[in-house]
């Protein structure tokens, strides 16, 4: 046997395992866990772990029923504090003022019920508004005369420590053979609900508060940017002194907080309450994940830390360490953690950016041959060549063009903008409506208001009084998806069924529109089709791993859609209603290159947009994942190979999927990238998403009746 036959042999082997091992270990799995932000908590969370198993194995009983009654309430002191430190670093500052501060709600505390005598309703109040003073008196400081927050934060330790401890010396005795008695001061002290103790139920209400403003209001919005950049934020109009007093105001109110339930517990008052947790608090703070740059923090990361500080300080005391030990391994603990969050922070996005491109391996059927002298329906032409151009120069980026009944020509931009050109020259031309985002595929429903796709924004409606409405931005999520795919990265373009339905194409759910190109680097199944119905106003995901869905056209029966899949070269129908329904067929698999637009002929046949054509190296990549997996980590991507995107054609096929003919501009001057066309009157017009012009050819086979709106929906009214 030859040496060529042994390798003829071999390859298709090589390519059968290739394809096996990127369609079962899905490793582009790793690149979305890493772009997740909840992953900043795995290193704390392992931390804890080995916290847990370590001192459980060394302790008996560490983890007993009665030991843990009595750890939850020391967390759920403990835990405030850790939550107030992290409100004021994710703002870019720092507290050192938490444990005087502290000891200061635990003295009033005990001041004003065995002293004043005041009923446990007013005294809860009065200790949080007395404690938030403080704090707002380090946030005036800190954020509005714009002192150094360390420094503030540190004379202010030293200057509410001198009060408390000049205030215990004089009134220390009289707490002393006092006693408050009340239910309700037991049940704060030593009591709970359900079995669980009180401040622990305390903690997890405020820890759920504060989780909810961080992540879903403006203010807790906010509060991370400021902390991310100060300047920036400023000059977006962001009230910046104003978040920095408030984020000190909170700390104060919550050490306050906390020192009335140590209050509650202990009933007494000393010199070394309080002293060192600040910096307890702070390394729970950073341990848990919490940046000390600012910008990046959670609750749960603070609630992460604070159990883990205070398992290993219990650990310490019960291991019967000396008294330094529990100061030296927060010290050493300290370290550890501002040694992870600098290196981290420093080198995640390099590691995301080495493994986020995830290729996979993707065979493409021979392509039909477009040489001018093959005969076949693709064989190159001119027929583009004199094509008539509109707006040259007034218009960039017209990814889809669009004709109403009176004629009148849309498209959007790149600024977000929908133009509308007037007919019947189309010299003249209006900002019809600002929508933002980059506006794409358009569709006009039964009363004539226009629907568009707008990448990373989602589906939107120009009503004819050109108000804009968004329709919708999300979707249902994946049950077992990694990355949060309900909200829309990139829809793309649509169609409408003759029951309202409309069904749209979103190309990529792992990236944005800037990195669309990306997409086809990898030609895995990242897209999906989605359906809104009106008449329940909700959304669902019709078909999912489509390799970049690209366009969407209903079909002439009605019950049927077409649509294109770029990077599969590729055209498939899909039943939408009728005795097929949610069954998919393939139209058209040998395409030349990658299709974009699909749109109604006015002979019952469809035009589809070849946005580019194929390459014999790209078609060579495509087997190569790991070839392509080393160009997206070694070298710019300004220089990684995609697909050939500058050479533009359109191709007219019927039902069947038969392609008829096919125009070119073989010289690439009037459209080197097609990506939609539409027919109208006699014309096809031309937009192209690179392009600063709209193009329209005369067809002579045309229907110079004809429009899409009107064969959709009859005559408007």
């Amino acid at each position: 046997m030859t040496s060529s036959a042994t390798a003829a042999r071999e390859i298709p082997l090589r390519e059968t395992l290739s394809r096996l091992r990127y369609r079962y270990f899905p490793d582009h799995l790793v690149g979305e866990v890493l772009s997740k932000k909840w992953i900043d908590n795995a290193v704390p969370f392992a931390v804890l772990l080995c916290v847990i198993a370590t001192f459980g194995f060394l302790i008996p009983d560490f983890f007993a029923p009665q030991i843990l009654v009595i750890t939850s309430r020391q967390l759920g002191e403990f835990g405030l504090v850790c939550i107030a430190m992290m409100t004021v670093i994710i703002v870019g500052g720092i507290d050192l003022s938490v444990g005087s501060n502290f000891a200061l709600g635990n003295f009033t505390t005990l001041a004003l019920l065995n002293l004043a005598g005041w009923p446990v309703a007013a005294v809860v109040p009065a200790v949080i508004l007395v404690c938030g003073a403080v704090g707002f008196v380090n946030g005036v400081l800190v954020g509005f005369f714009r002192l150094r927050a360390f420094l503030t934060t540190l004379v202010t330790l030293i200057i509410v420590r001198a009060v408390v401890d000049m205030l215990l010396l004089r009134y220390a005795q009289d707490m002393s053979v006092s006693f408050y008695d009340s239910d309700i001061w037991d049940l704060i002290g030593m009591g709970g609900i359900a079995g669980v103790p009180f401040s622990f139920v305390v903690l997890i209400v405020v820890a759920l508060i504060g989780h909810v403003i961080l992540t879903r209001s403006r203010p807790g919005w906010r509060a991370m940017a400021i902390g991310g950049s100060r300047r920036s934020a400023h000059n977006m109009g962001l009230s910046v002194r104003g978040t920095v007093c408030g984020s000190y105001t909170i700390s104060g109110m919550l050490c306050g907080l906390s020192g009335l339930l140590y209050a509650a517990r202990l009933g007494g008052a000393g010199t070394d309450t309080g002293m060192g947790l600040e910096i307890a608090a702070l390394t729970a703070a950073v341990l848990g994940g919490n940046s000390l740059g600012g910008g990046r923090g959670s609750v749960v990361k603070a609630l992460i830390g604070s159990v883990i500080v205070l398992l290993m300080t219990n650990g310490v005391i019960r291991l019967g360490l000396n008294s330094g030990s529990g100061p030296m391994v927060l010290g050493l603990t300290l370290l550890f953690a501002v040694f992870v969050d600098v290196r981290w922070l420093k080198n995640r996005d390099k590691l995301l950016s080495k493994v986020y491109v995830s290729p996979t391996y993707v065979t493409l059927p021979p392509p039909a041959s477009t040489d001018a002298a093959s005969g076949t329906a693709f064989a190159l032409n001119d027929r583009l060549r004199n094509v008539e151009i509109i707006g040259l120069g007034e218009v960039e980026s017209p990814e889809d063009v669009i004709l109403d009944d009176e004629d009148y020509l849309f498209c959007g931009n790149r600024h977000g903008d929908v133009l509308r050109f007037f007919p019947p020259d189309y010299k003249k031309w209006e900002v019809y409506a600002h929508i933002g985002g980059s506006p794409l595929g358009m569709a006009f429903d039964r009363d004539r208001n226009l629907l568009i796709c707008v990448g990373g924004m989602g589906l939107y409606k120009i009503a004819r009084d050109r108000t804009v409405s968004k329709v919708t931005d999300e979707t249902n999520r994946s049950p077992f998806s990694v990355i949060d795919d309900s909200r829309l990265r990139l829809a793309d373009d649509l169609d409408i069924a003759p029951d309202g339905r409309i069904f749209f194409s979103e190309a990529t759910i792992r990236y944005e529109m800037h990195d669309w190109p990306v997409d086809a680097l990898e030609s895995r199944g990242n897209g999906r089709i989605i359906c809104y119905d009106p008449r329940t106003g909700r959304t669902h995901t019709a078909l999912r791993n489509l390799v970049f869905p690209n366009g969407i056209c209903l079909a002439n029966d009605g019950q049927s859609i077409l649509f294109a899949e770029s990077w599969a070269c590729r055209i498939s129908r899909y039943w939408i209603s009728g005795p097929k329904t949610g069954k998919v067929e393939r139209l058209i698999e040998d395409l030349p290159g990658y299709p974009d637009n699909i749109n109604r002929a006015s002979d019952g046949t469809y035009w589809v947009a070849l946005l580019g054509m194929r390459s014999p190296a790209m078609d060579v990549a495509l087997r190569m994942p790991g070839f392509r997996r080393r160009m997206a980590r070694r070298i710019a991507p300004d220089q990684w190979l995609y697909p050939n995107l500058n050479t533009g054609c359109v191709v007219r096929f019927d039902d069947t999927g038969r392609v008829i003919e096919s125009l070119w501009d073989q010289g690439g001057l009037n459209h080197p990238m097609i990506t939609s066309m539409r027919e109208h009157r006699g014309w096809l017009y031309l937009g192209g998403i690179s392009n600063n012009r709209i193009g329209r050819v005369r067809l002579n086979s045309g229907d110079p009746d004809w429009s899409a709106a009107t064969a959709y929906w009859g005559n408007a009214q």
